[in-house]
């Protein structure tokens, strides 16, 4: 952690997580990588207890009224435990964006201090078997009948499906509309939803195990028209917003992950000999730890920049862009942080005498979900050549800095 960039307010919150992470038990980690705990309720209620879920929603539904940055501090230290339990802590601050953002007073009462109470758990279903990143493409249906909306499809990969109360779930309202302008928004009740809701846990995992990842299954499911966060058809204003928790939150969990990795690797390689020397003296070693330090401190730099645009109110299409950037540069950091630590350690770290292992087949998925890292370049080049081309001339035009800029009919672009 670069300390100057916190305050002392920062500082005492980074220490109550930590204490946090400190408490979980390590059997607990254990049997979830096993699969023998498929959803650690006890730990969201602990977290819960501690007031230390949605850092960011106000102090009237059991929030703290924090900012970004805020929450950033937190999530670092929650990922050294792994992206199960990284996830299962940011839900209530996905879930609860979409509440804060969208939600009517009543909808915001009614959920959100249950939520940041650990009474109700939640989990957001976004991807369909038809498509991934195509978030547009979603088929699930739900009409409207009265007093209800009644919904058919199926979501899958939804993490913390196994244990959650509440479901945030986008549906098809318009199927004549353009694909932008048909999606809605609700908050499904898994008590309410009776047997039109049917939750699968049917997924053998590579990592990320014991967060409940599971299939939604809608069949007729009842869910009252009070329920809608929202507009009908309006979903697409609340899937904009819900990118920014959903990827910055991925990107503050890389920290924590890809740190552990690091700390476990330095330290062996300070231990460990060869050739009668400690490994850190040799380059092959010593360079891929120094690789290691620079890209978790480049990409805290940038998950830091992104999390303080965005308290600052900075514009929209920017911010979009710099949670883009630190989603995909975190990630990737994440995963050649943990992929160094594991040569270092050689055949050692292949096995389950560390944690390497498991933090490589957790760090596989973070580059995938919320948005591929590819689906993340497209939107970075495409805000930026957005701002690029729109800029007045505020700055130096440095393409007339050529001798021979004049010579116009040598620009040809057609």
């Amino acid at each position: 952690m670069l300390e100057a960039m916190l305050t002392p307010a920062q500082r005492a919150l980074r220490d109550e997580v930590r204490d946090l992470v400190k408490w979980v038990p390590r059997q607990l980690i254990l049997d979830m990588d096993d699969d023998r705990v498929r959803y650690p309720r006890e730990y969201v209620a602990e977290a819960a207890r501690r007031r230390l879920l949605g850092l960011r929603f106000p102090t009237e539904y059991g929030g703290r009224g924090l900012g970004w940055v805020d929450e950033i501090v937190a999530l670092e230290e929650v990922g050294v435990l792994g992206t199960s339990l990284a996830c299962l802590y940011s839900l209530p601050s996905i879930v609860g964006e979409a509440i804060v953002r969208f939600g009517t007073p009543e909808q915001k009462a009614r959920w959100l201090p249950a939520i940041l109470s650990g009474r109700l758990t939640v989990a957001e279903a976004l991807t369909e078997p038809r498509g991934g990143s195509d978030f547009f493409g979603t088929t699930t249906r739900a009409r409207r009948e009265g007093d209800v909306y009644v919904l058919d499809g199926q979501k899958r990969f939804v993490v913390g499906a196994e244990g959650a109360d509440l479901f945030l779930v986008y549906a098809r309202t318009d199927p004549e509309a353009r694909p932008h302008e048909g999606l809605s928004a609700f908050i499904v009740e898994r008590s309410e939803a009776g047997s039109g809701l049917r939750v699968e846990h049917v997924y053998g995992l590579m990592g990320t195990r014991g967060g409940g990842t599971g299939r939604l299954t809608f069949r007729g499911a009842r869910v009252p028209a009070a329920n809608l966060i929202g507009p009908e058809n309006g979903a697409a204003a609340v899937f904009y917003q819900m990118m920014i928790p959903e990827r910055m939150t991925s990107a503050a969990g890389a920290l924590g992950m890809a740190r552990a990795a690091l700390e476990i690797a330095a330290r062996y390689a300070d231990r460990r000999k060869a050739f009668g020397q400690r490994i850190r003296s040799f380059e092959g070693v010593s360079f891929k730890i120094a690789d290691s330090i620079t890209g978790l401190d480049a990409a805290r730099m940038l998950v830091y920049g992104a999390a303080r645009a965005i308290d600052a109110g900075d514009d929209p299409r920017r911010c979009r862009r710099l949670v883009s950037e630190a989603k995909k540069f975190a990630t990737d950091m994440a995963w050649q942080v943990v992929n160094h630590a594991m040569q270092i350690l050689g055949g050692i770290g292949y096995t389950r005498i560390y944690p390497v292992e498991r933090l490589l087949r957790d760090t596989r998925l973070i580059m995938i979900w919320t948005g591929t890292n590819e689906i993340m370049n497209l939107i970075i080049q495409s805000e930026y050549q957005r701002e690029l081309l729109a800029q007045r001339a505020e700055t130096r035009d440095v393409e007339a800095d050529a001798s021979d800029a004049e010579r116009a009919d040598e620009k040809v672009y057609e």
